[in-house]
């Protein structure tokens, strides 16, 4: 069953942010299916989809050096399991049913 996930991190910047990705370029996040982040008032924050929550354990073994190094304190994401999921108008990515 796939997941969805928000993250928000007080205090981190972008440039942790870019710092990050960059660490993870050309590396594929297997079983992630969507990903988005911005800023927040004071931080930063994520939401991503992923396949199932085995794929984001994974995924946040691989991640967790990275996050060390760019100084993003360890803060644990809110969990919840996808319903359904649109992109555009009318475009179904992602149906439970």
């Amino acid at each position: 069953m796939a997941v969805a996930f928000l993250q928000e991190l007080p205090g981190t910047t972008q440039e942790q942010y870019d710092q990050v990705l960059e660490a993870f370029r050309g590396k594929t996040a297997e079983g992630r299916i969507f990903h988005v982040a911005g800023p927040m008032e004071g931080g930063w924050r994520i939401v991503d989809v992923w396949e199932s929550q085995e794929a984001v354990n994974t995924f946040f073994q691989e991640l967790g050096p990275a996050l060390q190094e760019a100084g993003i304190p360890a803060t644990p994401p809110q969990f919840w399991p996808v319903h359904n999921m649109i992109s555009g108008p009318e475009h179904y990515l992602y149906s439970a049913s």
